[in-house]
């Protein structure tokens, strides 16, 4: 098992996720307004929680995989369990921020 990691590879890897996340945020912008607007965003961030439980359960089941000896290379691991990791955190602000809009439009006068 060879455990050093191609920074190039690497390198190539994180600007075409980079990329990729460019183009999916692109529909955002041209979302509806209304009821066809709010189905968006509710259909955009169930599927957001969906892919952060996804990279969270692949993550696990690569650890799990590592920890019985089977062929799987420790930085890929570890690349799975750092993307599961930022999945996580990114999800995590935009619930603070989602819930610190609500709170501002809540304390909005009437």
């Amino acid at each position: 098992m060879n455990n050093s990691i191609d920074t190039q590879s690497l390198m190539l890897q994180m600007r075409s996720l980079a990329a990729e996340a460019a183009s999916q945020s692109a529909p955002v912008a041209k979302m509806g307004t209304g009821a066809e607007g709010a189905e968006n965003f509710a259909d955009l961030l169930s599927k957001s929680v969906n892919a952060v439980a996804t990279e969270q359960n692949k993550s696990s089941e690569m650890k799990d995989a590592f920890e019985r000896g089977e062929d799987v290379d420790l930085s890929e691991v570890m690349l799975q369990v750092q993307k599961a990791s930022l999945s996580f955190q990114a999800m995590t602000q935009v619930r603070n921020k989602l819930v610190e809009a609500y709170q501002d439009v809540t304390r909005m006068p009437i």
